[in-house]
């Protein structure tokens, strides 16, 4: 053997050693694919390449679908965050309070629990008393519905909103007991144009629209235990809407859902629009206001009797005059005070 035999030799053995670490740490090829440079440096084979590459093309891939996952991820999390926000927002909106402008109820002298008027708080004190009894007398005597009260009149401008306001604050002053005004005139609402608050949407739309729950759109006050429906927005096919099997259901489910309390609905004016007398088949009850000095006996009788399917009907005399002399309301609480 020669000397230049020998320092092959002794390289190969070399290079047998490196491969033989190389294929333990990182599972090389077989050696008889390695081969020199001309500087007697081991290089890469081909096959080695290829078989990286291929290694780490799988890493690649699961590099880029773990961004694919986690932009998707992030997509995902972004679209949770819209729909919370989404759900909060729309939470805000059912739960927020509204506040009931009492200066501007005072204007019109409505009852409100700061009014001093001692002359009307009596009068609606007498006036709910009864109401009230009717709506939850329970056993035999127990009125269906009972705790559903409409107000109407024959005519417009008789002062109905006036007295469902007036009725619904005066009974929002009971201890334990809640009470809901609805606005069922939607040709002419003004329950909320009257409370100072702007309406949105309300009864007719949880009528007309299946996807719009009743609790979405009914309004807390800043009043303790008063609540408001809205009319809702006007539809030209009111009337039967409210003569509907849905309406049916739907006061049906206000009485039974809210037993607690009593619900208070202004109602149109019965000569004026038909959607009264089909309101006054679901009610338990109804207070009927009469202009005095106005409302002739005929628009009342011809009224009663387009709302007779309610069986519990009680007249209220609106507007009267108070002549010089007489003892009314008021006059006790004022005796003696400047004495």
């Amino acid at each position: 053997m020669n000397v230049t035999e020998k320092n092959q030799r002794t390289k190969e053995s070399l290079v047998e050693r490196a491969a033989r670490k190389l294929a333990e740490s990182k599972q090389a090829p077989d050696i008889q694919s390695q081969t020199k440079a001309a500087n007697g440096e081991l290089v890469e084979p081909v096959s080695y390449k290829s078989s990286e590459n291929k290694t780490d093309a799988p890493k690649a891939k699961e590099a880029n679908e773990t961004v694919e996952v986690q932009a998707a991820s992030e997509g995902s999390v972004a679209a949770d965050e819209q729909k919370v926000v989404k759900t909060e927002s729309s939470l805000k909106e059912v739960t927020k309070t509204i506040r009931i402008d009492e200066d501007r109820l005072n204007e019109r002298n409505i009852l409100t629990l700061n009014n001093d008027n001692v002359l009307v708080a009596e009068e609606f004190r007498l006036i709910k008393r009864s109401l009230l009894i009717n709506a939850f007398t329970s056993g035999e005597k127990a009125i269906e519905n009972g705790n559903i009260i409409m107000v109407t009149s024959s005519q417009p401008n008789e002062g109905k909103t006036y007295c469902a306001l007036s009725l619904a604050l005066s009974m929002a002053k009971e201890k334990d007991l809640n009470v809901l005004l609805v606005d069922a005139d939607v040709a002419k609402p003004d329950v909320m144009n009257t409370v100072g608050v702007k309406g949105g949407k309300g009864l007719i739309d949880v009528i007309g629209d299946d996807s719009i729950d009743l609790a979405d759109c009914i309004l807390k006050t800043d009043i303790k235990n008063l609540s408001i429906l809205p009319a809702g927005k006007k539809h030209s096919f009111t009337t039967e809407l409210l003569a509907s099997e849905k309406m049916g259901k739907m006061i049906d489910e206000i009485a039974q859902r809210y037993s607690d309390r009593v619900i208070v609905i202004d109602s149109p004016p019965v000569l004026a629009s038909s959607a009264s007398s089909v309101l006054a088949m679901h009610v338990g009850q109804i207070l009927f206001v009469i202009e005095a000095d106005r409302t002739s006996e005929e628009e009342v009788k011809e009224a009663l009797q387009l709302i007779k399917n309610c069986q519990n009907i009680n007249l209220i005399l609106n507007k009267a005059q108070i002549h010089v002399g007489n003892k009314r309301f008021g006059s006790y609480y004022g005796y003696g005070y400047n004495q």
